[in-house]
C-alpha cells in the first residue's frame, strides 16, 4: 500500500511540475520549487503517519515511538508551513497540526492507543492539495 501511495505522489509531483513549467516564465522557478517542496514534504509526512500508525499498534512495547512519530510530523509541518503562502496548503497544514495536537492530548490523558484516523485523513488532505 505504501508503494502504491508513493507512486501516486510521484506521479502527481511530476504532473504538478509539468503544469507549472508549461505556465512559462509567469510561473517562475520559485513556484516550481515550492510545488516540489510541498510534494516532497507531503510524502515525508505520509511516511511519518505510517510510522505513527505502527507505533500506536506497538505502543505497549515502546510508547516513545508514538511521540517520536508525532515529533517528525510536526517538524515536517514546520518545513512546509515556512515554504508556502498557498491558502489551501496552509489550511491543510493547520488541520494536520490540530489532529497531531489531539493525539498528543489523548496520550497525555493516558490513552496508549489514540485514534490516529484524523491524522491519516489530514495527511491525505495535505497530499491532495500539494498535488492539485
Amino acid at each position: 500500500m505504501v508503494a502504491r501511495h508513493r507512486r501516486r505522489i510521484a506521479s502527481a509531483a511530476f504532473a504538478a511540475v509539468a503544469v507549472l513549467a508549461a505556465g512559462g516564465a509567469g510561473a517562475g522557478c520559485g513556484a516550481v520549487n515550492k510545488a516540489i517542496d510541498c510534494v516532497q514534504t507531503a510524502d515525508a509526512i505520509a511516511d511519518n503517519v505510517t510510522a505513527l500508525q505502527q507505533a500506536v499498534e506497538n505502543a505497549a512495547n515502546d510508547p516513545t515511538r508514538t511521540s517520536e512519530s508525532l515529533n517528525s510530523i510536526e517538524k515536517n509541518l514546520d518545513k512546509i508551513g515556512d515554504r508556502t503562502d498557498n491558502v489551501d496548503v496552509n489550511k491543510a497544514v493547520d488541520g494536520l497540526r490540530k489532529a497531531v495536537t489531539n493525539v498528543r492530548g489523548a496520550m497525555r490523558h493516558g490513552d496508549r492507543t489514540p485514534d490516529v484516523g484524523p491524522v491519516t485523513d489530514a495527511a491525505g488532505e495535505l497530499t491532495k492539495v500539494c498535488t492539485s
